[in-house]
């Protein structure tokens, strides 16, 4: 194989590329070829999952962007206008050090050059130049634009710009070829400048969609991006078809003179190694008074916790403190507990109301006596291991709320203290679901407001199906025998008895299982217009496409340096001050891969209402009432859940939760421990069974003699 895609766009070009990084490197594999490239539109949303599935199929992957360049400054604002405002630029990385300075580029672009693109000049790319393969790229780049311009002479010039910035071996000139006539003249002209200049050439398809088929939801998806209509004539598109994955032997066909320059992919390709580091933490370092390091600081703060919390202690718990720091020490997350137990900190003397904490971290003795939780573990028999444990390595997850209105003061302490280039938000990506992507391609192919939306609203909120299932038998088991027949099969040579039948399960609410599934459907593909048919059609091919980049509501990464060393950046509109913020361009599930520390400022509308309501006695009467010291087992409490009177009690004051609660009547906290777990998909359906049990109405069985210890709050 002599033939490697190098200009790529994938979904991550956001709306621009309909390119799915799984069907695309699948595609690639299929071909033949042994690497790909990812060079988004001024992004590296996409690198760490094209990385890695790249790697899970055996496709070696080159990390590149094809980056904006402004005609002058970064800095310009004002000076050109239209096209003029930026060139296309693909750069690769050749190695980790062009990794590295890859991910400045780009970060720079966004943090000092965004002006409608994120855009970099020749000093940013002359700074960062270092492992750095760059490409002319498409009639967009700055040599491709003047010799269009016929001005040959300023293309030459600019061509020996990026050579004497990137070096002879590292700057190339792009031919591309999708039909189009400006570039076959283009084209021509980069032969003859290859020769006087001594540039090397390469050949590439400027890669847009997977398939050849995929042209017109790629055409879809352009209209939904320019908010044009299929009809438009003069809306921006790609003609010809021919922005796909292609074959070495079609681009060898396409370029019988340039034989080499297809060939030469494959060398660049040769050439790029980068290996990203996974797993390896990189936690940001606290700052402890002196004559303390982090290790013997924390342990001080733990012991005269433990001494406040458990004063009657006979060391048995300060055994289990002893054994959480080895652990957490052992992981290396000392200063991770030190940081998390500084804002809280801050927030308890600042009079931010902080929640007493939820999740696995509730579970830890070291938290505790923090105060990082205000939950005892030891009361509620809660394990150290379901939150921190050495035989399964991950990041610890510490889910704090704050008062909603107060949280950002939370923020800005933080970026106080470690530096506003060490603290960033995370980035989300909003993909089209099934009624957005039908009301999207609805608009765009001129369908009326009153048909797209009947069509949309087929889309159900729920769908399950019948399936085929089999159980060993189980005479205990009454739900599961209706409807289920008796069958004997063989297992190991012995004849072994069965429960089969139908079984209705819950399916992902998707186009596919909706066309197959729901009968309006099924009667609109069958017998609807042929209008509806094909928007039914285009909905579904681009249902789960990437629409728009957004900021993570509650998620920051603090770091040990400036984060642009660690990962790209790029900027979002915080909802709350409407200000510019540093946002990761790596999503939340790669974070933590690439060793990242993220945590989580949950902004509370109920600890608001509370910390209102404490100051509203305090002022009407005179009375100040400490939370924290209101008693567990307050009977007048525990009748207001029985009645159902819990609205803005959070996780409490939905109205079916209201419905079991009247049910239960509860009377101590596991009874409320238990149904905020029950209440979820899955156990819900336990609940009608829960409530029976504690009532006395259905029995209290064990399946085991020796597992009451452990059920006996949950009534077996």
């Amino acid at each position: 194989m002599a033939f490697t895609h190098l200009h790529v766009h994938t979904e991550y070009s956001l709306l621009d590329g309909s390119n799915k990084i799984k069907e695309y490197v699948k595609r690639v594999k299929e071909l033949g070829m042994d690497s790909a490239a990812i060079t988004d539109h001024g992004v590296m949303y996409g690198v760490i999952d094209f990385y890695k599935e790249a790697k899970a199929q055996g496709i070696k992957p080159i990390i590149g962007c094809e980056v904006y360049v402004a005609p002058g400054s970064r800095f310009d604002r004002e000076a050109n206008t239209g096209e003029d405002r930026y060139y296309h630029l693909v750069l690769l990385a050749e190695n980790n050090v062009g990794y590295a300075n890859l991910m400045k580029i780009v970060s720079r672009g966004f943090t000092e050059g965004y002006y409608y693109k994120p855009r970099v000049d020749l000093e940013i790319l002359q700074e960062y130049h270092e492992g750095i393969i760059a490409l002319s790229a498409c009639l967009a780049g700055e040599v491709q634009r003047y010799i269009m311009k016929g001005l040959v002479e300023e293309a030459e010039k600019a061509a020996l710009r990026y050579r004497d910035i990137f070096g002879p071996d590292h700057f190339y000139l792009e031919l591309q070829d999708h039909g189009m006539p400006e570039q076959r003249m283009v084209n021509t002209s980069l032969l003859s400048m290859s020769k006087k200049l001594g540039i090397e050439l390469v050949a590439t398809n400027d890669v847009h969609y997977t398939y050849a088929e995929d042209a017109k939801p790629h055409d879809i998806l352009l209209c939904i991006q320019t908010g044009k209509r299929l009809s438009d004539e003069n809306r921006m598109r790609y003609e010809g078809g021919q922005y796909y994955v292609k074959s070495e032997v079609e681009m060898k066909a396409l370029f019988p003179y340039a034989w080499e320059a297809v060939e030469n992919t494959q060398r660049i390709a040769d050439r790029c190694d980068v290996e990203i580091e996974f797993g390896v933490t990189k936690l940001p370092h606290f700052d402890v008074p002196e004559g303390y390091d982090s290790w013997t600081y924390l342990n001080y703060l733990c012991e005269e916790g433990l001494k406040e919390r458990y004063p009657e202690d006979d060391g048995t718990l300060h055994q289990r403190l002893e054994y959480e720091l080895s652990i957490i020490q052992r992981m290396g997350y000392v200063d991770y507990f030190l940081i998390v137990w500084d804002y809280i900190n801050y927030c308890r003397e600042h009079g931010i109301a902080v929640g007493p904490g939820r999740g696995s971290a509730a579970g830890s003795i070291v938290s505790y006596c923090l105060k990082i939780t205000n939950i005892d573990p030891i009361r509620y028999s809660l394990l150290f291991e379901r939150f921190l444990n050495p035989e399964r390595v991950s990041m610890p997850d510490i889910d704090v709320d704050f008062c909603f209105e107060r949280r950002q003061e939370v923020i800005d302490y933080v970026c106080n203290k470690y530096g506003k280039d060490k603290v960033v938000q995370i980035v989300t990506f909003g993909t089209m679901a099934a009624k957005s992507s039908i009301k999207d391609v609805a608009r765009i192919s001129e369908v009326s407001i009153d048909e797209s939306n009947r069509l949309s609203k087929m889309v159900p909120d729920r769908l399950s199906e019948k399936v085929t299932r089999s159980y060993p038998f189980n005479p205990t088991l009454d739900e599961l025998k209706k409807g289920f027949k008796l069958v004997e099969k063989e297992v190991n040579g012995e004849k072994v008895s069965f429960q089969e039948g139908l079984e209705e399960v819950d399916v992902k609410v998707n186009l596919s299982n909706c066309y197959r599934l729901v009968p309006e459907f099924q009667n609109e593909l069958e017998n609807g217009s042929e209008i509806n048919k094909e928007v039914l059609y285009y909905a579904k091919e681009l249902e789960g496409s990437i629409r728009q980049v957004g900021q993570h509501a509650c998620a920051t990464i603090i770091g040990p340096s400036n984060l642009t060393e660690h990962m790209p950046i790029c900027l979002s509109k915080d909802k709350e001050t409407g200000q510019d913020v540093w946002t990761s361009q790596y999503d939340g599930h790669y974070i933590e891969s690439v060793g990242m520390l993220k945590m989580d400022f949950l902004g509370l509308n109920t600890l608001s209402i509370i910390h209102e309501t404490l100051n509203n006695i305090r002022d009407r009467y005179h009375k100040v009432i400490d939370i924290e010291e209101i008693p567990i087992n307050d009977k007048e409490t525990y009748e207001l859940y029985g009645r159902g009177d819990t609205t803005v009690v959070f996780q409490f004051e939905s109205e079916g939760m209201k419905t079991h609660l009247q049910r239960l009547h509860p009377e101590r906290f596991e009874d409320l421990i238990a149904m905020n777990a029950l209440y979820r998909p899955g156990p819900m359906d336990y609940i009608p069974d829960f409530i029976d049990r504690k009532l006395g109405i259905k029995p209290i069985e064990y399946d085991l003699p020796e597992m009451e210890e452990y059920l006996f709050d949950t009534y077996g």
